[in-house]
């Protein structure tokens, strides 16, 4: 058994600004997608400009798109009572399915405004995307928020009094670093366009669906069904499908000369 340290979410306390870990660690992702993108940028075909200019959009979408959708998703309720508190990021709220979406939206635009198609452009930005969902999974666990069912594995965290399965860590190794190692190894050769986004969306959905086992369920949603599924396993379910299917599309394909340097 592990004890929790009661990390303080605040990093740095300028009088009233508080800056605080979470916020770091979506700064973090944002950075390491930079950074990354700029060193495959010139043996993928893309300039430093390009790479620039798309992590912004991304930043936009997901920031955008993470906040909508955590209300639309997981908290309806309190936001038709009160459309404002969408714009009260500093309560918190984030959803990772919402982002998506935001950034899908994002690269659609970004793709058109600079002569790509749009998977073109989400089979670069996909290998780039998941050390910052894995900063993200950090700092819940910083936080101290969503965390797993009780167990009595060696793992464990003790948290007021229980010891509870550490899902927040469980994702971040996960959807973090395995999934990184995956899509940076696969994408490192020519594949078929679309196959490295499928291979994103597929990988994510798997680890998600998996580490949703252990994890427990919003207290105001609760499981859905069969007192296991959760409302996490339901927005996940569409990206598995959606992944195979665009790998399958993608490798399906006769026309080699259609793989993609990304």
């Amino acid at each position: 058994m592990l004890k929790y340290p009661e990390i303080d979410p605040v990093a740095v306390a300028l009088g009233p600004l508080k800056v605080r870990w979470y916020g770091l660690m979506y700064l973090l992702g944002f950075v390491a997608a930079w950074w990354l993108g700029r060193r495959r940028a010139a043996s993928k075909g893309w300039t430093a400009q390009q790479v620039d200019d798309m992590i912004f959009f991304v930043a936009v979408g997901v920031i955008a798109g993470g906040r909508i959708g955590s209300k639309l998703f997981y908290d309806f309720a309190s936001f038709s009572a009160d459309p404002l508190s969408l714009f009260r990021i500093w309560e918190g709220g984030m959803s990772f399915h919402g982002g998506l979406l935001g950034v899908l939206i994002a690269m659609w635009f970004f793709g058109r405004s600079r002569g790509m198609t749009f998977f073109q452009v989400t089979d670069f930005l996909a290998p780039l995307v998941p050390i910052g969902l894995g900063a993200g999974r950090i700092g819940n666990f910083i936080n101290g928020e969503l965390w797993g069912k009780p167990t009595d594995l060696a793992i464990g965290f003790q948290v007021n009094g229980e010891v509870r399965h550490a899902s927040q860590l469980y994702e971040a190794l996960l959807e973090g670093v395995v999934l990184f190692a995956i899509l940076w190894w696969f994408s490192a050769r020519p594949r078929p366009r679309m196959a490295v986004s499928g291979l994103f969306l597929l990988g994510y959905g798997v680890f998600r669906f998996a580490v949703e086992f252990v994890r427990l369920p919003d207290s105001h949603i609760g499981y859905l069904a069969g007192g296991w599924l959760t409302l996490g396993q339901v927005l996940t379910i569409p990206m598995i499908v959606f992944g195979s299917l665009l790998i399958w599309l993608a490798y399906r394909r006769p026309e080699f000369e259609e793989r993609a340097a990304i």
